[in-house]
């Protein structure tokens, strides 16, 4: 029995080994040029009639990076994290080199820049992967200025450090002094392993950042109910951030230090965040900050106290150093686990204040509200949530709605301030049964209801291509997805040169999305008319209805996707292509490559826990994607009167919230007679049903469903193929406390357990449990 689950595992093992060796096999060569052995030197400009023609070299080399205390791997160019910032007035030419030093291919996408399609830098879709060893040049003219950004679309090489600033000068430049920041979030955990640990949805993450909302902590906050309530609608803990990570960072470093600056002095913050999935707050110890551009596209300047920039998007912001001293600039992740700073000018610091801890269970509770039994958002008449204008996560910020203690009665909306856009006045009848209460404050945060451009954006008149795109996705399997398909279970866009296309976006998740377009720019409807704001990367709230359109311009395949990194890898985008394009050279082969874009979301994730106890072995070996997912469980006592048994099985998730999972397999099953066994159901030789089970000596094909019940429970139903009939009840990881999880099973064969498990690191916990078959163990419990 044992050498049988042993070769099981090994089988499961093998296949996902096979699916690493074909993500990894070598591709096609790129038609690039060997590298050169030449230092990088100063940009070289050669006039011609439309400007100079700037050339940048940047050579892209594993690195080592020390940020807490511990050696970690990274890639950086020219030596540099970020990598370096790039300079060019508009009219100039580009050409950059970029010398793949790496022993992996690599690729540079230029993150809001209008440019032939082969240069774009999309992995397959619209660029050839640079090989190791390789060098490839991206040539564009410069039709555009503002601040941009670029990195890597290659994999999750972005997390690791391929980010930088890229600056488009105008030729009529304003003169006042600037400053270009890359904002960025660090791990030190591999990012092939934070993808995979999200896949695995341990809560591993959030037990670092304190947001597990165990029982434990919902009892001693009194918010019992409110646990009791998220759990009935089949949802886990409320969060706003994905990943636990270990540094922010700005422009490469926790703490930027720029005394240069003098008091009086105006100061531009050309702002990108190269966050690979953090939003931050942005606040400034001088005073108010105004907004004079957004995504690279100027707009009326508009003050306020604190805006918040999604991951890609791009900030210009003019601050003030009202007088001697060195004031903050403070940059605060979402989730509020930590900070990154900015320092302007020399003498005495002046800080800017910290943002406290969120109020998790408001937003528990105010979620509550939010979602429908069936997964899906509640849509509330009345009340059209649009462009950031209703921050639903108002309810968590102390500093707007109050201290946890002095939260009002549930449905007063009175205190809590949203903003001061007419668009809030509208009717809040559809939300009495959210705790939105609080305490007012006169706090003005930027939301894109503020933001106007600064000449007409209308497009041109001609017809007009609509498009409904619902965002979707389950956080308990961590699939990202619109209208419930990944990029590779659907066709491309098809748009014609010479239309518009308009998009209604719909967020039916519980996380803001920032939705990015390769290549165009879109007229955000937000209510300013002729004059809406024209943006590359939308973050869009849940909940929120956005309209966006734009002219169809280019030509070629253009990538459409959410900017999250890891929602990105888990599927959630779409690809338009524009009909009777002409050839693009980069991609010689178009079905290769499409299948090759479609492979990110196909991959499968391994996920693996083996509890090692004094009453035996209890585990199980999972391979799963997307859709699917096989799986191989074993339950070994120490002899053969607790038994042996093995089970494996194949199944396909159905459903947007995958609650439901048909699945054949094949189970054994042996055990000795024991008459000294106890069982409270009495003897286990016949199932409640009436029917012999077989345990001492089964080996069977199976076919079942299991189904996700309220409460997370899962309900399992199966016949065998000797028409033997089990139904089983059970859950895993009911989180007691920060560390502590219970774990239940019943079923029909008169079989039952129960256990507890403390978590001590990602990898490793203390376990006990009690098994019909197996009694009372304890032991050590392996997740990997």
């Amino acid at each position: 029995m044992k050498r049988a689950s042993f070769m099981v595992g090994f089988c499961l093992l093998s296949a996902y080994s096979f699916a690493q060796m074909q993500m990894n096999m070598p591709m096609p060569k790129s038609a690039a040029t060997p590298v050169k052995p030449v230092e990088q030197k100063k940009p070289v400009a050669a006039l011609n009639k439309a400007g100079k023609t700037i050339r940048y070299d940047l050579y892209i080399k594993d690195t080592t990076v020390n940020y807490t205390g511990k050696p970690k791997h990274a890639i950086a160019a020219n030596g540099s994290i970020p990598m370096p910032v790039l300079y060019f007035t508009e009219g100039d030419t580009a050409e950059i080199y970029v010398h793949n030093a790496l022993t992996e291919e690599t690729i540079i996408h230029w993150h809001g820049i209008i440019l032939p399609n082969q240069y774009d830098g999309v992995a397959y879709l619209t660029t050839q992967p640079i090989a190791p060893g390789k060098t490839h040049l991206f040539k564009f003219p410069v039709v555009q200025n503002g601040t941009y950004w670029y990195h890597s679309h290659q994999g999750l090489q972005e997390q690791s450090g391929m980010y930088g600033a890229l600056i488009f000068h105008k030729r009529d430049e304003p003169k006042i002094a600037e400053y270009p920041m890359v904002i960025s979030d660090w791990t030190d955990m591999s990012p092939k392993e934070v993808n995979r640990s999200l896949h695995n949805q341990t809560d591993w993450f959030s037990i670092q950042k304190g947001t597990t909302q165990s029982y434990a902590e919902a009892l001693r906050s009194g918010n019992f109910k409110t646990k009791l309530a998220n759990e009935w609608k089949r949802m886990t803990a409320m969060d706003v951030s994905d990943v636990a990570y270990d540094r922010f960072l700005i422009n490469g470093k926790t703490t930027d230090e720029q005394p240069q600056y003098k008091p009086g002095q105006q100061v531009k913050l050309r702002i990108a965040n190269g966050g690979s999935s953090s939003y931050f707050w942005l606040t400034y110890a001088g005073g108010k900050i105004t907004v004079v551009a957004n995504d690279g596209e100027d707009v009326e300047p508009v003050e306020v106290d604190r805006l918040i920039i999604a991951p890609a998007e791009t900030y210009d912001l003019i601050v003030t150093l009202p007088k001697a001293g060195s004031y903050e600039f403070l940059a605060t992740p979402e989730d509020r686990t930590k900070s990154t700073s900015l320092w302007l000018g020399s003498g005495k610091k002046v800080s800017a204040a910290r943002l406290p801890k969120l109020k998790y269970f408001a937003g528990m509770k105010m979620m509550n509200g939010m979602m429908k039994m069936d997964g899906n958002m509640k849509q509330m008449d009345g009340m059209e949530m649009s462009n950031q204008v209703m921050d639903m996560n108002t309810v968590m910020y102390p500093e707007i709605s109050g201290a946890e203690s002095t939260a009002k009665k549930k449905g007063d909306m009175a205190g809590m301030k949203m903003d001061k856009h007419p668009d809030t006045e509208k009717k809040m009848d559809d939300m009495a049964d959210m705790d939105m209460g609080g305490s007012s404050t006169d706090i003005v945060t930027l939301n894109y209801g503020m933001l106007k451009a600064t000449k007409k954006t209308n497009l041109p008149n001609q017809p007009t291509k609509n498009l409904y795109f619902e965002l979707t996705g389950n956080m308990n399997r961590y699939v990202w997805t619109i209208n419930n398909k990944t990029v590779s279970e659907t066709d491309k866009i098809l748009i014609h040169k010479g239309e518009n296309v308009r998009i209604v976006l719909y967020n039916n998740t519980m996380m803001r999305h920032p939705m990015h377009l390769h290549g165009h720019f879109f007229r955000v409807l937000n209510g300013q008319g002729d004059y809406s704001p024209l943006k590359n990367t939308l973050d869009i709230m849940p909940m929120e209805r956005d309209t966006i359109e734009f002219a169809a311009t280019e030509s070629g395949d253009w990538f459409f996707h959410c900017h999250i990194l890891y929602h990105m890898m888990s599927g959630m985008g779409r690809i338009f292509e524009y009909e009777n394009s002409p050839s693009n050279p980069e991609v010689p082969d178009p079905v290769m490559a499409y299948n090759m874009v479609k492979m990110d979301d196909r991959m499968p994730h391994l996920m693996a826990r083996l509890g090692l106890e004094s009453n035996g072995s209890d585990g199980n070996v999972m391979l799963a994607n997307t859709r699917w997912q096989a799986n191989t469980m074993w339950h070994l006592g120490t002899n053969a009167k607790m038994g042996y048994e093995s089970e494996t099985t194949v199944g396909r998730y159905i459903g947007r919230m995958q609650w439901l999972l048909p699945y054949v397999g094949f189970d054994y099953h042996y055990k000795k007679y024991n008459p000294d066994e106890k069982n409270i159901f009495g003897s286990d030789y016949k199932n409640l049903f009436g029917q012999v089970s077989n345990k001492e000596n089964r080996h069977t094909v199976i076919a079942g469903v299991a189904y996700t019940l309220p409460m997370l429970f899962v309900a399992d139903a199966r016949i065998d193929g000797n028409g033997k009939l089990r139904f089983q009840l059970g859950r895993e990881d009911v989180p007691i406390s920060s560390r502590l999880r219970f774990n239940v099973m019943v079923n029909t064969d008169k079989e039952y357990a129960a256990g507890l498990r403390y978590i001590i690191t990602k990898y490793f916990s203390l376990s006990t449990h009690y098994d019909s078959d197996m009694g009372l163990g304890g032991g050590l419990t392996l997740t990997y």
